[in-house]
């Protein structure tokens, strides 16, 4: 009994004495339930929509009014013409247009029926059709509301399109997520591992003693990782266009650039991982948890980031998953060029370039 109680008080003692040990046993459980508390939520709050009002009418103007007092929407008036609501979901200002015809009130209070545009982005078919559906809601009440006693009641019937996937197919919106955790994963957790290992065999300070120089030795050790991640890419675009239906409206070559510009961001992220972590086992476990759970859960591939509180909503920015899946959806979904994509291009490169100078920064001081 004596010994097992002085295993036990070792076992404390060592648990206390490794920082390492205490933040995985408190520090990530807390922050994975204070990410999924606040991000798993299929409910779609403050979302963009765009409000053209041709009627102008007392009828028109009371739906409004209710859109704009609901929690789902955010609700911009204006005045535009089919093309211009269509650049507008180009350009990611709105979700959703909602337009009244000029004769929105005549006919409904002389034909007893009218009807309402309601366009969707669904390029994230799971966000079009709920909006749609609150939108319908609100109808359906006011219409409720306006005649709750008479036999032949207004009828007023939205019509509803939904750009980019008609059909509401669930690849679109799944295959830009999918390409970011794949590339991530594979870049940052392998080249963090792989470093880690020569450290942990001594073999790195003899590469480092070598002719060569350090900086080639990193070069060395990240080309393969990104010829590999090229072939994943390559085999993701091929399943993506011929198995899943998924076509690629944009450039391929600006889509194949973003990807490598991606992959770089990666392997710079994974090197400065090596060089804060000193074994195989914690550069793996920083590598999933550091990119798993972010690309998920604050990328906006399974969750809409709006939803999120305003800190989660701050620190999705220094999540690079979180750029690559706007780039992908509107380069690949949209057909849009690299006008369209220019400020998402310029961070991911920033990202690339400070983590490349942080981890070569850090690793001379490990080595030297």
């Amino acid at each position: 009994m004596k010994q097992l109680l002085s295993f036990i008080k070792k076992e404390f003692a060592h648990v206390f004495r490794d920082r390492k040990t205490l933040v995985m046993l408190f520090g990530f459980p807390i922050i994975q339930i204070v990410l999924f508390g606040f991000a798993l939520t299929n409910e779609i709050k403050n979302a963009n929509i765009i409000v053209v009002d041709n009627a102008k009418d007392q009828a028109s103007q009371q739906i409004i009014d209710k859109m704009e007092g609901s929690k789902f929407f955010k609700v911009q008036k204006t005045l535009m013409s089919p093309s211009q609501i269509d650049a507008a979901f180009k350009e990611g200002k709105a979700k959703l247009a909602v337009v009244f015809p000029a004769n929105f009130n005549t006919d409904l209070l002389h034909l007893n029926k009218a009807s309402i545009q309601v366009i969707a982005d669904a390029s994230d078919p799971n966000t079009a059709v709920t909006l749609t559906n609150y939108v319908s809601s609100i109808v359906a009440d006011y219409q409720a509301q306006l005649s709750p006693t008479v036999s032949m009641p207004y009828s007023i019937q939205p019509e509803v399109r939904m750009l980019y996937n008609p059909d509401l197919k669930g690849a679109p919106n799944f295959v830009p997520g999918v390409m970011a955790m794949v590339l991530l994963l594979v870049c940052v957790m392998m080249t963090s591992v792989s470093i880690v290992r020569e450290k942990e065999m001594g073999t790195m300070e003899i590469l480092l003693v070598s002719p060569v120089k350090p900086l080639m030795v990193i070069i060395a050790k990240a080309i393969p990782y990104l010829a590999l991640s090229i072939v994943n890419l390559a085999v993701i675009l091929i399943l993506s266009v011929y198995a899943l239906d998924v076509p690629i409206k944009g450039s391929i070559l600006l889509l194949v650039g973003e990807s490598i510009l991606l992959i770089l961001t990666a392997l710079a992220l994974g090197l400065l991982i090596s060089t804060i972590t000193s074994s195989q086992q914690s550069a793996m476990f920083a590598s999933m948890l550091g990119m798993m759970l972010p690309t998920m859960l604050l990328s906006g591939y399974l969750f809409p980031i709006e939803n999120m509180p305003i800190v989660l909503q701050v620190i999705s920015n220094i999540v690079p998953a979180r750029w690559y899946y706007v780039i992908v959806k509107a380069v690949m979904l949209k057909g849009l060029g690299f006008s369209a994509v220019w400020k998402e291009t310029i961070i991911l490169a920033g990202m690339a370039i400070f983590f490349t100078a942080l981890s070569l920064r850090n690793f001379k001081i490990r080595l030297e």
